[in-house]
């Protein structure tokens, strides 16, 4: 292990040869400086706003679906999953899709994990329990199904580059003996309210992915531990923020930051990626919930009622559809229901993606590419200085 010493943690030496990291309990020795108070302002403004707005728009609950799936795809990217949020969207609304089955079954099982949480989290409070349950959820049926779901491992992983070896890994978390230990503390942290929330979220997501507590899918239970605590700490009413574009589209800075804390205990650094994070990500959310808004606003308005009006509304849980899924969604007649997807087409809201005169599917193509767009918002953190 790269690691030998460390002011967050310490490095011991295991009876099989083998050096392993064991991180300090939480919370670190931090000091509070201007430049992270105006992090953390910064980030507690726009991600008060992205609640706020949040609320007033037109259909939140709507929009959460799309937005879910979107995590769901992004987070499974950084783990290596190939699957589009248009492959898993299309796959939603009933067509064919040509990938490997088990790329889609991952990121359904994220979204399938992700749910449970927040359903879950309405009754039972964020605990080492709940996070075995959602991780069983998560692994269930695919890659490293084997790594016994919903478990804890009870033999030692490693972290590096492929092929590696764990005396040649550039990290090793904590051995199985010292791995309960680990979770007692981090889960004991998990209750505090002492801090800020967005530190206390930054210092939760980093001591889960530094105690790696799963021989599989710790990478995403840590993201999906993110939104779990925004909601249980009422920074959200409604999951709309997700940060896993911003660690894909930061991948190796986002390691980066993770290792250097491990080995270096360069907590201000971390926080300033972590709130800058949540800043660019709540502008981002917005900034794509408007633009969808818009367009269904636009639509509806645009010589559409009826019928035709109704499934510009269902385009905003997903884009893609069948003229089958209009027929049971909406409980209308096969032909009422094709005759408006007509005028949809007429209008050029929707157009046909798949070949052939049987089980068409039907896409929006401009909220699919609001969707699936890079991260870029429209508005500037520079425009948001506290």
């Amino acid at each position: 292990m790269d690691i030998k010493e460390s002011p967050s943690g310490k490095v011991i030496n295991a009876l099989a040869g083998y050096q392993a990291f064991i991180p300090n309990p939480l919370p670190p020795k931090f000091e509070w400086d201007n430049a992270l108070v105006k992090s953390l302002s910064r980030a507690d403004h726009i991600l008060g706003m992205l609640s706020r707005e949040g609320a007033k728009l037109p259909n939140p609950h709507l929009l959460m679906r799309p937005f879910i799936a979107r995590e769901a795809v992004l987070s499974s990217k950084i783990e290596g999953t190939q699957a589009t949020l248009g492959e898993i969207l299309a796959q939603e609304a009933g067509a064919n899709v040509d990938r490997n089955p088990n790329d889609l079954q991952e990121v359904r099982n994220y979204i399938a994990a992700l749910e449970y949480g927040l359903e879950r989290l309405k009754s039972f409070p964020l605990s080492l329990q709940l996070l075995k349950e959602i991780h069983g959820k998560l692994m269930l049926g695919v890659r490293g199904s084997h790594a016994t779901p919903g478990e804890f491992r009870r033999v030692q992983n490693w972290i590096g580059s492929p092929g590696c070896t764990i005396n040649s890994a550039k990290y090793v978390p904590p051995t199985p003996g010292e791995l309960m230990d680990c979770l007692y503390f981090f889960e004991k942290f998990l209750h505090d309210r002492t801090l800020p929330p967005l530190i206390h979220i930054a210092l939760c997501h980093y001591q889960f992915e530094a105690i790696h507590p799963f021989l599989d899918g710790n990478g995403r239970i840590g993201r999906l531990l993110i939104t779990l605590l925004l909601i249980e700490r009422k920074l959200l009413s409604s999951p709309l923020l997700y940060l896993s574009a911003f660690f894909e589209a930061t991948q190796s800075e986002y390691y980066t930051q993770l290792y250097n804390i491990s080995s270096k205990g360069t907590w201000h650094d971390w926080f300033s990626y972590f709130l800058n994070g949540v800043a660019l990500q709540s502008l981002d959310v917005l900034s794509r919930a408007e633009q969808i808004n818009n367009l269904i606003t636009g639509w509806q308005s645009s010589k559409t009622e009826g019928v035709a009006s109704d499934i510009i509304r269902y385009l905003a849980v997903n884009p893609y559809f069948t003229i089958k899924r209009i027929v049971e969604n909406l409980g209308v007649a096969f032909t009422t229901a094709q005759r408006a997807v007509m005028k949809l087409e007429d209008l050029g809201i929707v157009s046909q993606t798949s070949e052939g005169k049987r089980d068409r599917v039907y896409c929006a193509t401009d909220i699919l590419k609001i969707l699936e767009g890079s991260l870029t918002p429209n508005t500037r953190l520079s425009d948001y200085d506290i």
